[in-house]
């Protein structure tokens, strides 16, 4: 990947929906040239989808917590349920296996701390093989980026 690459992922993050002509102009090489080389980056995995950035507030999604997950079984079957069943809740929206205390970190999004307190009862704390949970309340989110910086 080279710095042409670079400019062309760093567009796309921040005008998703430019346009190619405009994409090459600010790339600085011509329409063809910078559709093969979008086109490289997709079927390199490198670009793995397009979407549009949603306001969670409008969306009535609006309240974070952060949740430790324990689980009484960390077979690799345990992990590999554990995992399916988590992937199919939508308020989830990040899932990460954690070394150290317990095993997962979870980003829950929910529209108050009422529906995340029915949402622990109903739903987290019934998928496969949770023992325990902790749950942290985000207060103010600081910054909360999808986007990040490619290296120079």
């Amino acid at each position: 990947m080279d710095k042409i690459d670079k400019k062309i992922l760093k567009e796309i993050q921040q005008h998703g929906r430019i346009t190619m002509t405009e994409l090459a102009s600010r790339t600085g090489i011509t329409k063809t040239p910078c559709i093969d080389r979008l086109r490289k980056l997709e079927k390199q995995g490198i670009i793995s989808g397009y979407g549009a950035h949603l306001n969670p507030e409008k969306l009535e999604a609006g309240h974070i917590a952060f949740v430790q997950v324990s689980l009484n079984d960390t077979t690799t079957i345990a992990l590999q349920e554990f995992n399916l069943a988590v992937k199919k809740v939508p308020q989830i929206q990040s899932c990460h296996m954690i070394a150290g205390n317990f095993d997962y970190l979870l980003k829950v999004r929910t529209k108050d701390v009422t529906e995340y307190r029915h949402f622990l009862g109903t739903t987290l704390a019934q998928l496969p093989k949770v023992q325990h949970t902790s749950t942290f309340i985000v207060m103010e989110s600081v910054t909360d980026r999808v986007t990040f910086d490619i290296p120079e």
